[in-house]
């Protein structure tokens, strides 16, 4: 998780990730941030988001981005 919220704050340095939810829905993550997240994503944790996991419940929170890492893991 530390590694993810790493990324998060380089995307986002003025967002607290570790209480936000609603990330999506309160406009504080728009597509260009998300797009660079899983950029990002990817390239730390050496995997490929599958393009169906590309859904605004998946960026609510970290959480829910930790959530759909673990799944590309597997």
């Amino acid at each position: 998780m530390d590694k993810l919220f790493k990324i998060l704050k380089r995307v986002k340095p003025e967002v607290d990730f570790t209480y936000s939810r609603g990330l999506v829905d309160e406009g504080v993550l728009d597509s260009i941030d998300i797009v660079s997240i899983i950029s990002e994503i990817e390239e730390e944790y050496g995997i490929e988001i599958d393009p169906d996991e590309i859904e605004p419940n998946n960026f609510q929170s970290a959480e829910a981005m930790m959530e759909m890492i673990q799944k590309a893991i597997r």
